[in-house]
């Protein structure tokens, strides 16, 4: 064997040991992967902030919560679930939607605490089973059945379809992004939201390869300082983490300044918990984006941004 031959084995070898490190790595993460963290009933009891917004925001909010599924036929979806305000039903006004992309090999049962807590601002909050959301093709198909509901749902004529956002954490966070740009349907989204979304390299690796610079509508992307989130290593030449900073200035950066962007790391925190860590400012931001709540506003909105004088986020930077 030549020795250029040995070189591509080699390096072929190197790049298959870091693809199934990641997948094994990402697999063990959100939400549930670490038990201290894991978003069980009342999680958002456990969580803590100097902050009046962010601390606010963490919280359930003023509605009581009526929950709907649809069994789906495609093998992955397996079922649409729906959280939504109980007023809703004998309401005569639309509500906002929100469409969360699950992490890794994470159906929404496992976190489903998690759901009820967001509608409780007001939202219908849909999401489904499948665990490898990636490429956002489950995404794109949930919000076609969401689009065509059933005439004798519950849910029927209540729906804000002008005022829909998508949020996804790590894996789905790739899949938030391939969601709103690879698919005609993403263009119904008015915001999104990742937490700890797999940097573009990996992403690419995995199968899931988006292109940051075609979002064209607000969005607030967050990470971990920690290690599992940035390893230190160039994410371009070795396994980076899942979501490191270069990355994340890379894929803000890549974004026209004329579309409203948002990112910032949470400090000293590790991948699996970047769920329950950004739950108020990922709140903060659907409902300043599709409910227009002023007060929500303040968490980004100029040079007294609650964000950036929050000492539970480090790495700040914003275009409003």
């Amino acid at each position: 064997m030549s020795k250029a031959l040995k070189i591509v084995w080699i390096m072929l070898g190197v790049l298959l040991v870091v693809v199934i490190a990641a997948v094994l790595f990402i697999k063990s993460m959100m939400p549930g992967g670490d038990t201290n963290n894991a978003i069980t009933e009342g999680y958002y009891k456990r969580f803590q902030s100097a902050a009046p917004l962010e601390m606010k925001y963490a919280q359930p909010g003023s509605y009581t919560i009526s929950y709907t599924e649809f069994a789906s036929d495609n093998t992955a979806i397996e079922k649409v679930r729906v959280w939504y305000p109980q007023e809703l039903t004998d309401s005569n006004r639309s509500w906002p939607m929100i469409l969360v992309v699950n992490a890794s090999g994470t159906p929404a049962s496992a976190y489903a605490p998690f759901f009820p807590r967001l509608a409780s601002w007001g939202f219908v909050v849909v999401g489904n089973e499948d665990g490898q959301t990636g490429t956002g093709e489950t995404a794109s198909l949930t919000l076609d059945f969401m689009l065509n509901l059933p005439n004798d749902s519950v849910l029927a004529g209540k729906i804000d379809y002008d005022s829909m956002g998508i949020i996804g954490y790590s894996q789905g966070g790739a899949g938030a992004i391939c969601a709103v740009t690879n698919y005609e349907n993403g263009a119904r989204y008015k915001a999104m939201f990742t937490g700890s979304a797999a940097y573009p390299a990996l992403a690419r690796n995995m199968g899931w390869e988006y292109d940051a610079s075609r979002i064209t509508i607000p969005y607030f992307m967050v990470a971990g300082t920690g290690k599992s989130d940035d390893s230190g290593n160039d994410p371009e030449k070795a396994y980076g983490g899942v979501s490191p900073l270069s990355a994340q200035i890379a894929n803000y950066n890549s974004i026209s300044d004329a579309v409203q962007k948002v990112r910032a790391r949470a400090v000293g925190a590790e991948h699996e918990q970047m769920l329950m860590r950004s739950d108020g400012y990922m709140t903060a931001w659907m409902l300043y984006q599709l409910r227009d709540d002023a007060q929500a506003a303040a968490v980004f909105i100029g040079e007294e941004a609650e964000i950036l004088h929050n000492d539970n986020w480090q790495d700040v930077e914003k275009n409003q």
